[in-house]
Formats: C-alpha cells, sequence, structure tokens
C-alpha cells in the first residue's frame, strides 16, 4: 500500500507544470518589491525567457574599489554580492542591462582598523545603509567587445548617476547563441564626496576607483 501510494504520489508530481521564470521567486529576488523600477526587473525576466540572462557568481567574482591617501593606496572589496546581466552586443545591443546589489557590511580590506572606518557613520555607514545598488541606464558599445555602461549607483543613501568602462573578456561556449559563460570587467571613477562621504579629506584622496571583475553564468529557464 506504501508503495503504491508513493507511485500515484510521484505520479501527480510528474504531472505538475514546472516552474516558470516569471514563477522563479528566486530570480531577480533582491531587486523585486519596488527596490528598482519593475520595467526594467521585468526586462532582466524577458531575458531569462530568452536564455540570455547571466547571474553573476560570487564566487568567481571580484567586485571592489581602491582609492589613495596618506599611508598609501587603500583596496578594499566586498564578498557579498548579487546580480545578473543581459550583456551581448549580437542579442541586445545598446538595450543590455546590468543590476547588481552588493552587501556593504562585507567590506574586506588588509587592515582591521581601516575596515572599521570604512563601515563606520564616517564613510560607508554600513549599519544604516546596508546595501549599494548599481542598476543600468544605458550602454554604448564602441566593439563588439568594449563599452560604456551608464546607471545609477545608489549608496549611503545618495543616488548618483555613474559611467563604467566595460570590457568583454571572454566567452565560454560552443557557439554564439549558446556561450554558457561569460566574463566582464567594468571600471568607474568617482567622487566619495557626491554619496555623502567626505571625511578625511585631508587624508584620503575623494576620487575612489571601482572595479568589477565579473564571472557570469547563464540562467537555465526551467521550462
Amino acid at each position: 500500500m506504501y508503495r503504491f501510494a508513493a507511485v500515484f504520489i510521484m505520479i501527480i508530481l510528474s504531472a505538475l507544470p514546472l516552474p516558470s521564470v516569471a514563477e522563479d521567486e528566486s530570480l531577480c529576488a533582491p531587486f523585486r518589491n519596488g527596490v528598482v523600477d519593475y520595467a526594467l526587473v521585468s526586462k532582466m525576466l524577458e531575458a531569462a525567457k530568452d536564455g540570455h540572462l547571466y547571474r553573476i557568481r560570487a564566487t568567481n567574482s571580484r567586485i571592489g574599489f581602491c582609492v589613495d591617501s596618506l599611508i598609501g593606496t587603500i583596496e578594499s572589496e566586498f564578498r557579498g554580492f548579487r546580480g545578473g546581466l543581459a550583456l551581448r552586443h549580437e542579442v541586445w545591443g545598446d538595450a543590455s542591462q546590468m543590476m547588481v546589489m552588493i552587501d556593504a557590511d562585507s567590506l574586506e580590506t588588509d587592515a582591521s582598523f581601516i575596515k572599521n572606518m570604512l563601515k563606520s557613520e564616517q564613510f560607508f555607514n554600513t549599519e544604516q545603509f546596508p546595501k549599494v545598488l548599481f542598476v543600468s541606464t544605458g550602454l554604448i558599445w564602441d566593439s563588439d567587445t568594449t563599452a560604456s555602461l551608464f546607471g545609477n549607483l545608489s549608496m549611503h543613501g545618495v543616488t548618483r548617476p555613474v559611467r563604467f568602462s566595460v570590457e568583454l573578456t571572454n566567452v565560454i561556449g560552443d557557439r554564439a547563441n549558446h556561450e554558457q559563460e561569460i566574463i566582464v570587467t567594468a571600471t568607474a571613477q568617482i567622487r566619495r564626496s557626491d554619496f555623502g562621504m567626505g571625511a578625511l579629506s585631508m587624508v584620503v584622496s575623494d576620487w575612489v576607483r571601482l572595479c568589477m571583475h565579473v564571472n557570469a553564468l547563464r540562467y537555465e529557464n526551467p521550462v
């Protein structure tokens, strides 16, 4: 009887439809519920439906920044982040899209006193502003692999437009429509004072270089 019940349950489960892209709640989860304009989230979901969305693999990616100071160049990384991109010249062209959500408290540096200072109210104030968000607003391709990526960067309670220089450095796959993995590097220069982080201006440069080396895996539509 138990074996019959188990088989019956398996038959019922096999008849149930697999979740579609729109039903996959984990997809674009950090950007839903009003965090990002739903039209942009829908665009990413549409890319996923077509097999052109790539999800960032945090274990193989690096996101951080460096800034000059009187004690030398300070380099920091964020260990926690999520996001995705529809960033291929031959598919999306100038309509390419990228979204990244960063856990500000995951910031790491070589020196603990610098890490604590950067997380403090003088700079990121990670307790009050735990997330850093980048959402692209446009892209202009210079070639098949290089482009200028424009978007809005939100951190420390402030949102400002930024421009990243982007390079698609690697595509892994057999054919143009079947790449499984892409690697993208992106760099930008910002003023930290534009984001309300002007403390220690005599010690730390106002100019900060943002760097992303993103390894992203193509999202497989479960349908």
